[in-house]
């Protein structure tokens, strides 16, 4: 056996009695990359750091020795005599690793097996591609060399506008290995939005596609790169994946960039914080900030994730499914660090059917599928058996972008095979990694991330900065990791930076979350800290609501904010959409009450239920919690969020009305001083 759901009699028990879930076969564990490290790690400190919470607690209290142990065991380039992994603790401000060369392409191709396969790119339309390391490493030296031939040097800008396919990873990789910077917009952004983001950069190449698919459609794109050529002064050459359009003079073709080329790639050695990417934040408090990553950092970051936390090894493969605009799309091409093959979908992941992305990783003989709690959800209301798949080669199911709630966690534990691990893992843009997560060898309980990442000191704080354990507090890190931003774009002083993160507690990273650290040490995501239910006192997340709202089969989503009132009063409203034909009438809200009674907690009953035309997210797929708290507050809209950031903007106004209709319901309500003369 190779692997146990439910724990029984023999499993373990953690320091607070709490049983785990699933817990991993003890030869399989014992056989996992990170046990191989946590035994280098034991001979070389002296201390026995078999038990993954002891070798966390030396990563966090020994950084250099954590990080210079880690990076010998990867087998990175090696290092100038006496270097420090960690030259200056400071936050902000932390250096690494001072007078180390690399290069993220360089690291990609490094000892790689010519004739395997690299990159698997699938379409919803059923188009296949297998692109082997040798000729993923001759396209990146072609397009390297055009970039080259175009004026493109160290520090300059490539962009892209792309789907999730060969060329965003082939452009990208050339764009690192001659010291450009690189960023990206997939199409499921706007010609307006996309500009926002990537025209912060004044960049000098584009890389565009004109046609995406999702859901059956096709849609034609040709206008919004023709959008976003002219909101880019700085632009020299567009080059083109697909057909040409006659919108687009002067494009060039991808494809012939990659006819006649260089077929060796070259790549430039660069300090450790050099930058190599930008991500942009999602626009919901205003401007997208472009949050710059150094090449280091993000090599080192993703290749402890990649071995240490999802336990992939040279050989294997990786299918997460996402979109370029979101940081998971440059975490799974940061799997090629580790010689892992990649499988990239350019799609909806529920069309043909709700249960794609499963056809796909047993198709491909993927070991690790990365979705998200939202997909789970829709293959357990769309009752999806994946019984007969064959899923033989999956070893783990991880989970990101929103709260796991524990109900969907248990029924998916239930339907894979029991050697299957289904974990949850939390991260974010602003690290391009992870903060918590499981580990092969680690136990999981549903609804629980096993535990923080290596090197991440993680913990929760009270509001007078005090560590608290079993209790709700913020997430914080007290330690500096080396894929923490460099910098924001245009924040020369760095001031938008630390009142990003270094304001709420100085010298420690406030990430915006709460969390509870449970006492067997695993971590609990609650939501974001600034939209937490506070109410009497008793501070609620709101994922917690929705797990049992959402189960009821008439509910197809649900947000719920609170607002402090002027007179000291406390509203919450809990907003939702419906199945076709389903009216929200009094049996229905006093299902959606109960459920939160007995589910959650009777004082985080909402004061009214409304029904309501859609529920507004992020590009990404995260719900507007904060930004509608502020449009029923009555805040201005142009200072509250990027419309272009929205899945629907058309939803925005309604939210902004019922706040008026709330605000204009207790001024009636209110003695008035003329009524009483």
């Amino acid at each position: 056996m190779s692997g146990t759901h439910q724990a029984t009699d023999g499993a373990r028990r953690d320091t607070d009695g709490q049983t785990p879930d699933w817990v991993p076969d003890p030869a399989l564990a014992d056989a996992s990359p990170v046990a191989a490290f946590a035994r280098r790690a034991s001979a070389t400190s002296g201390r026995d750091l078999r038990e993954y919470r002891d070798l966390w607690r030396w990563s966090v209290e020994e950084p250099n020795a954590f990080w210079t142990t880690l990076w010998e065991h990867l087998g990175m380039p090696s290092l100038p005599p006496g270097t420090p992994a960690l030259a200056d603790r400071s936050m902000p401000g932390a250096r690494w690793f001072p007078g180390t060369t690399l290069n993220y392409a360089a690291e990609v191709f490094r000892d790689r097996p010519t004739d395997d396969v690299a990159v698997v790119a699938e379409t919803e339309t059923g188009a296949r591609r297998e692109v082997t390391w040798g000729e993923l490493q001759a396209q990146a030296a072609a397009v390297a060399a055009a970039l080259r031939a175009r004026g493109v040097g160290v520090g300059d800008r490539v962009v892209g506008y792309l789907p999730n396919g060969v060329e965003a990873v082939v452009a990208f990789l050339a764009t690192a290995s001659i010291g450009a910077v690189w960023a990206v917009c997939g199409l499921d952004y706007a010609g307006a939005a996309a500009a926002d983001r990537l025209g912060q950069l004044d960049p000098l190449v584009l890389v565009a596609a004109t046609t995406a698919t999702v859901g059956g459609r096709t849609i034609d794109r040709s206008a919004e790169v023709a959008r976003l050529r002219e909101t880019m002064p700085s632009l020299r050459t567009t080059i083109i994946v697909g057909e040409r359009d006659a919108r687009l003079p002067g494009a060039q073709s991808f494809d012939d960039l990659l006819t006649g080329g260089a077929t060796a790639i070259e790549p430039v050695a660069l300090p450790f914080d050099h930058p190599l990417w930008v991500l942009f934040s999602s626009g919901t408090t205003g401007r997208p900030k472009g949050i710059v990553h150094g090449h280091g950092g993000v090599i080192l970051e993703h290749r402890k994730q990649m071995s240490m936390h999802l336990g992939l090894r040279a050989g294997d493969r990786l299918f997460w499914y996402t979109s370029p605009s979101w940081m998971m799309w440059n975490f799974l091409v940061g799997a090629l660090l580790e010689g892992v093959s990649v499988v990239c979908y350019d799609g909806s992941p529920s069309h043909p059917a709700v249960d794609r992305l499963w056809e796909l990783a047993e198709r491909w003989r993927v070991q690790v599928l990365g979705a998200s709690p939202g997909y789970l959800s829709a293959c357990q209301k769309a009752g999806v058996d994946i019984g007969d798949r064959e899923l033989d080669a999956l070893r783990a199911v991880c989970v990101t972008g929103s709260t796991f709630p524990t109900d969907l966690h248990q029924w998916w534990m239930a339907q894979v095979p029991p050697s299957v691990q289904v974990s949850s893992c939390s991260g974010g843009t602003d690290v391009v990694s992870g903060f918590a997560s499981s580990a092969p060898n680690l136990p999981v309980w549903a609804g629980e991330l096993s535990a923080p990442c290596l090197g991440v000191d993680l913990c929760a704080y009270d509001a007078k900065a005090r560590t608290v354990v079993g209790d709700v507090g913020e997430l914080v890190v007290r330690r500096p990791l080396p894929s923490m931003p460099l910098r924001f774009w245009n924040d020369p002083d760095g001031e938008r930076l630390r009142t990003s993160y270094f304001d709420a507690f100085p010298g420690v990273w406030r990430h915006g979350d709460w969390i509870t650290v449970t006492g067997h040490g695993s971590v609990v995501i609650h939501g974001r800290s600034d939209a937490t239910l506070n109410r009497r006192g008793v501070r609620m997340g709101s994922s917690d609501i929705y797990g049992p709202v959402e189960e009821i089969p008439e509910v197809t989503e649900a947000l719920v904010v609170g607002l402090e009132e002027p007179d000291g009063g406390y509203w919450m409203p809990m907003y939702v959409t419906l199945a076709d034909g389903v009216e929200l009438d009094d049996d229905l809200r006093a299902r959606i009450v109960t459920a939160i009674r007995a589910g959650v907690s009777p004082r985080h009953v909402p004061d009214e239920i409304h029904r309501a035309p859609g529920i507004p997210h992020t590009r990404t797929g995260k719900k507007l919690e904060v930004p509608v708290k502020r449009l029923l507050r009555g805040d201005d809209l142009d200072s509250i969020l990027d419309p272009a950031s929205v899945d629907r903007p058309d939803l925005l106004d309604w939210y902004r009305q019922q706040g008026a209709l709330r605000r204009h319901a207790r001024t009636e309500a209110s003695p008035h001083p003329d009524r009483d003369r």
